[in-house]
């Protein structure tokens, strides 16, 4: 269906490959080290009032790696389970100069998750707060500012690590087991060059440090900092949940480049731009960005994409501050230096530009490989003859469009393709023929099972307000063949996420089905503002069995749940909550109460 999108008959013959710039190869931890050494009193990592200078993370590093010396050595994991602190840097460090391979963990992994970490990869080696780590094993205590760490080192073998691997990131696998990807230090020193070349990263700079532990683009973010002479700078909590708290803390920490996750970014972008800030430079990535910033963004916009099976970050679509970027969603770009790109098709051939296809990746930024040979063997095959600069590639599963001038679409993944009627169906393509209608802000497409049988496509759509379901689905059926057109459009006022910050179209079909339903058995709620609340908690966490004395966090709300809860609630009823005083509400009542009194406070004035 619709395979091509935005072709040139002129370029039929242009196959989709595209390649970047020559790289420079960058070093990683002798950079800090060449730092620490010309710039030792230089502020190296800021965490509120307390200022780390590059020549005490050096001496902290040192320590830990002279505590661990012996029992930790070249090509052993080292996983990581602390938030972002000086601890966390000190730590990172450390595995750099015992050339043991760092696995970012996260602070609050949850115990079936570390648990599995242990038992498939079984690491030399957890480091974290002691009640958090497995037991068993000799505990090695830490001298840490933080204090409260402690090394737990495990006896025996581990999984296998390909040589030359820096750091091994988990990333999510269909098993329900997470899967470990290997990154060389030659791929992430090439992509630290290429990222401080973009955003002019230097002595005087402040990088934020705000991205998830767990996360790959958190690597970058870090070493970003460390590699280059500029200042870390730790995000308080309180900003992962809260744009208008984001913006302020930016501008009351003098933050200069910055990263941040597409769910975050999009409410930012969606505001007024705030004035008096120092930001030059905003990478966006780990999702699909469906808005470009306005001319009063003063910042460059980076729109990235990028696997953790290719460090990170492999193509980019720079926005300049002030320009007409358009209403729909930005390219995902072109490949950055040292990386070589290719669309193929079901056959892994080349299609022509303006033809889609599954997205490969090859070429400088390329990993390993993961901890799982058989894994590595299936994602990571020979390139196609004919292709220069790698001799391996990824299949990254993503669908995209490489336009005539090489600039890359991003068109969904290709297992969400489904099939209605005997046709096979990209949601994806449905859901940007929504967003052609400029009463559409943005639309979801998800399959269910018919009750008759076979599968129904719903939209879920956020739109203007007052818009028509049955207008917006007289005005999409032009665009798309028979089977194609969902079957009913249900608007909403936000989008329920996942763990990792993507859409999670099963609890919007959830959702809807018990939108049909009888009322929950937990109550609709006393009053409208408590009804509201409900009713927002329930978009967003994905639960409609959601009550007024349930806990918004013991129920599955996240970080990114919060700052939306918080804007919808600004946007409902004009007022400004604070994330830490409303996940301090013992439930969702209570979380009500205190929306009606800050009503009363503001009609007060």
């Amino acid at each position: 269906m619709m395979e091509h999108l935005g072709k040139d008959p002129a370029d039929t013959e242009t196959p989709s490959i595209g390649y970047g710039r020559p790289h420079q190869d960058g070093a990683v931890l002798d950079l800090f080290t060449s730092w620490a050494h010309r710039t030792p009193d230089a502020p190296a990592l800021i965490d509120g009032e307390r200022v780390h200078s590059y020549a005490e993370l050096d001496r902290l590093a040192d320590t830990v790696a002279e505590a661990l010396r012996g029992k930790v050595g070249p090509g052993d994991l080292l996983g990581v389970c602390l938030a972002h602190s000086v601890s966390l840097v000190a730590v990172t460090l450390a595995a750099a100069k015992l050339g043991a391979v760092h696995l970012p963990i996260g602070p609050r992994p949850g115990e079936r998750r570390l648990r599995a970490v242990a038992e498939q990869l079984r690491p030399a080696c957890l480091v974290g707060e002691p009640d958090l780590l497995p037991p068993g094993g000799e505990r090695l205590p830490l001298d840490l500012p933080t204090g409260g760490v402690v090394a737990a080192l495990t006896p025996g073998g581990q999984a296998r690590v390909p040589v030359g691997t820096h750091y091994a990131v988990l990333t999510s696998g269909s098993t329900g087991t997470p899967k470990a990807v290997a990154v060389t230090e030659p791929a992430l020193g090439a992509l630290l060059q290429w990222y401080r070349e973009l955003t002019g990263l230097g002595p005087g700079e402040r990088h934020s440090l705000l991205i998830g532990v767990a996360f790959d683009p958190h690597v970058q973010e870090l070493w970003a900092g460390l590699t280059s002479g500029a200042a870390l700078v730790v995000a308080p909590e309180a900003v992962r949940w809260d744009t208008g708290a984001l913006t302020d803390w930016w501008r009351e920490a003098g933050i200069t480049v910055a990263v941040l996750p597409t769910p975050l970014a999009e409410p930012v972008l969606d505001r007024p731009w705030p004035g008096g800030l120092a930001l030059r430079h905003l990478s966006v990535g780990g999702d699909r960005l469906r808005r470009a910033p306005g001319p009063d963004v003063t910042a460059t916009v980076h729109n990235s994409y990028g696997p953790a099976e290719a460090t990170v970050t492999t193509t980019v679509h720079t926005m300049a501050p002030g320009g007409d970027h358009g209403a729909g969603a930005p390219p995902i770009g072109l490949p950055i230096a040292g990386a070589v790109l290719l669309v193929t098709d079901e056959e892994g051939r080349p299609v022509p530009r303006g033809t889609a296809g599954e997205l490969l990746i090859g070429g400088r930024g390329l990993a390993a490989g993961y901890l799982d040979p058989e894994l590595t063997a299936r994602r990571f095959v020979d390139a196609p003859v004919g292709l220069v600069g790698t001799d391996r590639v990824y299949r990254t599963g993503d669908r995209v469009v490489m336009r005539p001038d090489g600039v890359l679409e991003f068109h969904g993944r290709l297992d969400d393709q489904v099939k209605v009627s005997g046709v096979r169906i990209e949601p994806a393509e449905v859901e940007a023929a929504f967003e052609r209608d400029p009463r559409v802000r943005r639309a979801v497409v998800a399959a269910e099972q018919a009750p008759t049988g076979g599968a129904r496509l719903l939209a879920f759509v956020q739109g203007e307000e007052g818009a028509d379901p049955e207008a917006l689905l007289a005005a999409v059926r032009p665009w798309l063949p028979e089977q194609a057109v969902p079957s009913a459009v249900r608007l909403v006022e936000r989008f329920p996420l996942d763990a990792n910050g993507k859409v999670d179209r099963q609890a919007l079909l959830a959702d809807a089905r018990s939108a049909q339903a009888p009322a929950s058995a937990a109550g609709e709620g006393d009053g409208p503002v408590e009804r509201t609340v409900l009713k927002l908690c329930r978009e967003l966490i994905g639960r409609a069995d959601l009550g007024p004395t349930d806990n918004f966090l013991a129920s599955g709300g996240n970080s990114l749940a919060a700052a939306r809860l918080l804007e919808a609630l600004e946007n409902e009823y004009g007022v400004r909550l604070r994330a830490p005083l409303v996940l301090r509400q013992p439930d969702l009542r209570a979380v009500a109460r205190l929306v009606e009194e800050r009503i009363t406070a503001v009609e007060r004035v």
